[in-house]
């Protein structure tokens, strides 16, 4: 069984156990987080497309750690001018365990 959820404008393809790297949440870590944008569902028999998301579908994570990505370094220069500038950043990211894909009863 596995899901495609967006998250941060991104979108991830995750079974239960996977581990990802999403954009930074801003939790503490092993607290729970449940993602609500379900795009696809596939449980090995039937597969539910959403129109854009699939209805009475959740995916739930357990938050493992913050980490940072690769460090980016955006340099400028000019040249005869003796001007430049280097600069560099790293993203914070939320590392996420997949727990469970589950349909949520419907009312």
């Amino acid at each position: 069984m596995y899901a495609i959820i967006k998250t941060g404008g991104k979108q991830f393809r995750v079974g239960v156990g996977d581990i990802i790297d999403v954009d930074n949440l801003g939790l503490e870590s092993g607290s729970q987080v449940e993602f609500g944008d379900v795009l696809f569902v596939n449980d090995g028999s039937k597969a539910h497309v959403g129109e854009p998301t699939v209805a009475h579908f959740k995916v739930k994570a357990e938050l493992v750690d913050a980490v940072l990505g690769p460090k980016v370094i955006a340099y400028k220069y000019k040249r005869r001018k003796g001007q430049s500038v280097k600069r560099g950043h790293r993203q914070q990211y939320s590392r996420v365990k997949i727990t469970d894909i589950a349909a949520q009863k419907r009312a």
